[in-house]
């Protein structure tokens, strides 16, 4: 009973801390000047029911579709990925640009798009041309993790949305599940996250879905080899074998990212990892290296301390390359520029 209070505490602790700091601390611009409008209170008087009017959309949303829940977190990772936080990945293709909807990590995976426009139109309704959608787009996924029983994290608002889309950036920048942890790891890096966001983040695939082909190849001819992958529980190949047979044409079905408890956000993901039982290659990995093999176990053995990291990674996360000033705009809808 002790300890769950002592971890309990070092949980709030954190997140205190987190909160102090952004209280104190200002964002820079893309311009890199000092954006002192960038904060957590930053819609209090222009949009006072922001909150409650993301929070109802996306129980709605839940409530209808579970996974709608791992969506949103999922659509808010790609765009904060592709050049920075700035709902980008909303926009649909115009004559000047293809949008990132169409890159390969996107077309497979990407979902919630509809979601996230009716709450833009309620949003619209209650306070018109006063919030972006890239904060929306970040409220929508704190709501998915807390209705999955996550933790709490606080947001600083006042981001813009961005002008252009790519995909060729999206295909280049977004982690991929079949490659190696070096790779993910400089794909982290790039965006000024570290070893150890990397190892807290994927601990999103807590919740979620992934479709076969994102994991076939370990099944049965795992690189050439004509074997399952090593790394892979016996059990676990076999009962996923069942789920994705080898002749089956069809890569389009789901299976969980967690199979012990789908829809929890929870540090089940780790147990996972450890007993491997991981559903991605790339996850997998993470026990692969002695580093990130430590987290993993700590992580596992200790939920508070999972949420409490989470929390902190997704603050710095959800700051990649904000927009302020004159480099964005509030767009009316969240799938074209104005």
């Amino acid at each position: 009973m002790l300890m769950a209070i002592t971890r309990f505490s070092y949980f709030i602790l954190v997140l205190l801390c987190l909160s102090l700091l952004h209280l104190v601390t200002s964002f820079p611009s893309a311009n890199g000047q000092i954006d002192y409008n960038y904060n957590y209170n930053y819609y209090d008087r222009s949009c006072p029911s922001l909150g409650m009017i993301v929070k109802y959309g996306v129980w709605a949303a839940f409530k209808n579709d579970t996974r709608i829940a791992a969506s949103l977190l999922r659509l808010h990772f790609h765009d904060c990925f592709v050049n920075g936080c700035d709902a980008s990945i909303l926009l649909d293709d115009t004559i000047d640009f293809r949008g990132e909807k169409n890159a390969l990590p996107n077309r497979n995976s990407a979902r919630g798009y509809e979601v996230i426009e009716s709450i833009k139109a309620d949003v619209e309704k209650a306070c018109p041309s006063t919030v972006s959608c890239v904060d929306i787009l970040a409220l929508a996924a704190r709501e998915s993790v807390l209705l999955s029983g996550g933790p709490y994290y606080p947001l600083s608002l006042g981001g813009l949305d961005g002008l252009t889309a790519s995909e060729k950036a999206a295909n280049e920048q977004l982690p991929s599940p079949f490659e190696p942890l070096e790779n993910i790891t400089a794909k982290f890096t790039s965006k000024g996250l570290d070893i150890k966001d990397v190892v807290v983040l994927s601990g999103a695939h807590t919740i979620g879905f992934a479709q076969c082909f994102a994991f076939k190849r370990r099944l049965f001819d795992f690189k050439g080899t004509g074997k399952p992958d090593p790394t892979l529980d016996s059990s676990a190949v076999a009962n996923l074998q069942g789920m994705c047979p080898n002749k089956d044409a069809s890569n389009s079905k789901l299976a969980p990212l967690d199979s012990v408890s789908t829809y929890r956000f929870d540090n089940a993901y780790y147990v996972n990892l450890v007993n491997r039982t991981a559903l991605l290659e790339s996850d997998q990995a993470l026990m692969g290296d002695s580093k990130t093999a430590a987290m993993v176990t700590a992580y596992s053995s200790n939920s508070y301390l999972f949420s409490a990291d989470f929390a902190s990674s997704m603050v710095k996360m959800s700051n990649i390359g904000i927009l302020t000033g004159s480099n964005g705009q509030i767009r009316k809808q969240c799938g074209s520029v104005n």
